[in-house]
């Protein structure tokens, strides 16, 4: 009998995220494939590729080949994942997402949802972080060219190889409100951030912070030949990064070698 080609799919929103939920409908669509999903019981936006190492961590079963890790986050769904039900084989593919929100330029290094697919490749596992740009005036968001998209980049690594070499990750970004777009490969943008944040305080006078929400403001990286995420993103089509993990500036080795000398 022939083996289902095994997804392990996590995300950083939460296991009752709508983009989460679209994104295992969709792949349960596709013939023998198998989808396992373990994602955090709570929402782990901007959490980065953290580990949670000072307290234990729980599989909580919520359906068929359907878990939620309590208070983990998506390294850790992926990591403990392939320790525990992946430990006789590892899957086929990972997918991280479908993200609520871009994951674009440096967002990259905060994104939990980018974060799932950097665990997966430490481990050799093929892996995708998709995202969703979205118009956050509208509480549901369409999944719909997120979930093609999906599907045919599946379709195409099932039938034949990962397009990257080891430790390296797609980065996918959907744009909003499109429903048909073309698939273009780019660098990570240049974003560009401020230091928002707002102050409240409660009833006895107590100030706590809430950390504000950055627009998408973005421009290409001087010298770079190419498109950047968010220029293909601008224009309505569907961005494609490559991602690599070693984060080694080698084009500083040389000067930082002759400011030590």
């Amino acid at each position: 009998m022939k083996n289902k080609y095994r997804i392990l799919v996590t995300n950083d929103d939460g296991y009752e995220a709508k983009g989460l939920l679209s994104l295992v409908e969709a792949l349960r669509e596709l013939d023998d494939v198998r989808v396992t999903v373990v994602a955090p019981a709570n929402e782990k936006s901007a959490c980065g590729h953290s580990l949670t190492l000072v307290r234990p961590l729980r599989f909580v079963g919520v359906g068929d080949d359907f878990y939620k890790l309590d208070d983990g986050t998506p390294s850790d769904c992926v990591y403990l994942s392939l320790s525990t039900i992946f430990v006789d084989s590892k899957p086929d593919l990972l997918i991280s997402g479908i993200n609520r929100g871009s994951n674009m330029g440096e967002d990259i290094t905060y994104s939990g949802t980018a974060a799932g697919a950097m665990e997966g490749v430490l481990h050799d596992v093929p892996s995708i972080a998709i995202s969703q740009v979205m118009d956050f005036s509208d509480p549901e968001g369409d999944f719909t060219l997120a979930k093609e998209t999906i599907k045919k980049l599946v379709l195409k690594i099932k039938g034949g190889t990962f397009p990257l070499p080891d430790r390296e990750f797609l980065n996918v970004n959907i744009p909003a409100d499109v429903k048909e777009a073309k698939m273009i490969v780019t660098y990570a943008g240049y974003r560009f951030y401020a230091n928002d944040s707002h102050v409240h305080r409660n009833p006895r006078g107590e100030e706590h912070y809430w950390l504000g929400l950055h627009p998408l403001n973005f421009s290409p990286r001087v010298g770079n030949s190419g498109l950047s995420d968010y220029e293909v993103i601008r224009d309505g089509n569907i961005s494609i990064t490559p991602i690599q993990l070693d984060m080694s500036a080698y084009k500083s080795m040389n000067r930082l070698q002759d400011w030590i000398d």
